[in-house]
């Protein structure tokens, strides 16, 4: 019974591919936190992943030796502090950063950006100079500045690819498919709404008129959810007290991005996700819309689609929000010595 119930878990990808090049090296970076934890857990169990290499700053060994007992293919490698960040991030395919401190009640994602700011930089420099052609998935907040930041410091070192920088947003749509499945007593497996903008409060725009299944609400139900899905974090925040943010529900969801990935690099057709990432699609410099994947990063941005009323004026009140986030990721990267 035990095998049963635990392999199936790489179904989290929603119909995983499995091809002959699954030979991937993945680096987890922060992998000793409350997200970085759950998620290598994930990552361990997929067929995906050939050698998952854990840094952090402290406690890194020891979650490498708990996991490297488990039985499955990827090779696992415990990376501890400055010194062993090169050696996580050499040859790697694939970087994911749960990096960072999480938010605390009262706090806002931006309240977050002096710490996490420094983190995100210092770890994309390290990208930048040992593995420049890997793809970049961001989960540290504030997404919607750390995204530039990411951006702005592989550009210093003139290794930048836009095709291959992601901001992981994709619990926004988990979140999304979860509360619309529930309102209407639907399978969230089969529930699929995207959800484009940025990554906090108002710039997390669910586009529930295309979902699908095709749902319809009544404007004050359809308000209230929009508002949920866009203050979802905050609930968690408020429910853990003090003790931490999402975690478990972003490592499903950073595990999701990450196998979505990686299927598409090993030449799966069609993969789509939502991910906030360079865009020519608004006046603002990045937004999340979804993007297909491919072997090489984005292969097309899929751009808004056709936004109801209601969804248009939600992208009018994101953008200035947007455009401040951006620019202040972009600053902090112009003033750093």
């Amino acid at each position: 019974m035990f095998s049963r119930a635990v392999r199936p878990t790489v179904s989290l990808v929603r119909g995983l591919a499995t091809s002959s090049q699954n030979n991937a090296k993945v680096a987890v970076l922060g992998a000793s936190g409350g997200i970085g934890q759950p998620l290598s857990l994930l990552l361990k169990n997929s067929p995906l992943v050939s050698h998952l290499s854990l840094y952090d700053i402290a406690h890194t060994p020891g979650v490498a030796a708990d996991l490297s007992h488990i039985e499955t293919r990827a090779k696992v490698t415990g990376h501890i502090g400055p010194d062993q960040l090169g050696a996580a991030l050499q040859g790697c395919d694939v970087v994911v950063i749960p990096a960072g401190v999480p938010r605390k009640p009262g706090m806002t994602r931006d309240d977050l950006f002096n710490t996490n700011a420094s983190i995100v930089a210092t770890l994309t420099d390290a990208c930048a100079r040992t593995c420049p052609e890997a793809l970049i998935c961001i989960i540290s907040n504030p997404v919607n500045s750390t995204i530039p930041i990411t951006s702005e410091i592989m550009k210093k070192h003139g290794v930048y690819n836009p095709n291959k920088v992601f901001g992981v947003t994709t619990l926004d749509i988990v979140r999304a498919n979860t509360f619309v499945a529930e309102l209407k007593g639907l399978d969230p497996a089969r529930v699929n709404v995207p959800v484009i903008g940025g990554h906090a409060g108002k710039t997390i725009i669910p586009l529930i008129s295309q979902c699908t299944p095709k749902v319809e609400f009544p404007a004050d139900q359809l308000s209230a959810l929009t508002e949920r899905i866009q203050e979802a974090g905050t609930e968690v925040v408020k429910a853990k007290a003090g003790a931490g943010s999402a975690t478990l529900s972003m490592a499903y969801a950073g595990a999701r991005f990450t196998f979505s990935v990686l299927d598409a690099m090993n030449g799966k057709e069609g993969v789509v996700e939502c991910s906030f990432v360079r865009s020519e699609e608004t006046e603002c410099k990045y937004f999340s819309t979804p993007i297909l994947l491919g072997k090489n990063g984005i292969e097309k941005n899929l751009g808004l689609g056709k936004l109801s009323a209601f969804e248009e004026k939600l992208v009018a009140d994101a953008i200035g929000e947007l455009k401040a986030s951006i620019k202040k990721g972009e600053d902090f990267v112009a003033n750093l010595k």
